[in-house]
């Protein structure tokens, strides 16, 4: 039996005797017992919802230019494959897809929804940021974030409530700048910088100190507490080699 139930069980004996003791301990019992069914719900909630907003997002952030390319289309497909996405689940991401880039999609709505009810951990940032790698993915798959596409990602950051020096941060990870070409090569010393968030002029305790607060915040056992769907693991724990790769080539530059 929870301590928090023989608590209140107490307290209502010395307030209400044995009658105070039923009453306060039997509510008391009664919370303990639903609370994880509750959070439980509530992060099935999130989950659902983290997913349907991210392919229905992805789907307007590729329709942004004018048209979805096939390369936007087999990267979203992708990211199906790397989240393990098959049957009823899969099928779902394909119509959440399909309604993003639908003409009569409210991009804003959705936004709204999503903070609604993925926003109640409290504006999380390592689990924004990840909803926001989703659609970084996306557009990038071509190799270039066009302007347009550079503008909605700017919406939708500040639509989840995502501060924008968060996307460009995100938009290292990605190794691509706005309308720049991914480096495949890892990280340049630039983006390295851009990644942790720090200025080539801060201190080697800043920098550290910036590394290890994104790498508590984007620890993918920690998203998943918090929301992230368990198919994103994947995508979390690539996000965190990146910090990683970031984190050392500051330390390889500062040694030389």
């Amino acid at each position: 039996m929870p301590i928090s139930v023989l608590v209140a069980a107490a307290i209502g004996y010395l307030i209400g005797g044995p009658i105070g003791l039923v009453i306060l301990g039997g509510i008391t019992w009664f919370i303990a017992r639903s609370r994880p069914v509750r959070l439980l719900r509530d992060l099935v909630g999130i989950q659902q919802q983290f997913l349907s907003s991210s392919f229905a997002v992805m789907g307007a952030l590729c329709k942004a230019d004018g048209q979805v390319s096939r390369d936007e289309i087999r990267a979203a497909e992708q990211v199906f494959d790397r989240m393990h996405l098959s049957g009823t689940a899969r099928e779902r991401a394909k119509d959440a897809f399909n309604r993003g880039k639908a003409a009569d999609f409210d991009l804003d709505a959705e936004l709204e929804r999503f903070q609604s009810v993925c926003g109640r951990t409290g504006r999380d940032t390592g689990l924004l940021a990840m909803f926001m790698q989703v659609q970084l993915t996306a557009v990038a798959a071509d190799g270039r974030i066009e302007p347009s596409e550079q503008d909605m990602l700017m919406r939708v950051a500040r639509g989840i409530g995502l501060p924008e020096e968060e996307l460009l941060r995100l938009e290292a990870m990605l190794g691509a700048g706005p309308g720049g070409v991914r480096n495949e090569s890892g990280p340049s010393l630039e983006d390295a910088y851009r990644v942790l968030g720090v200025s080539p002029d801060a201190s080697d305790a800043e920098v550290k100190k910036a590394y290890r607060r994104l790498m508590s915040q984007h620890h993918p056992d920690k998203l998943a507490g918090r929301g992230m769907p368990e198919s994103m693991r994947e995508m979390a724990e690539e996000k965190s080699r990146e910090i990683i790769a970031a984190w050392e080539r500051i330390e390889e530059a500062r040694r030389e």
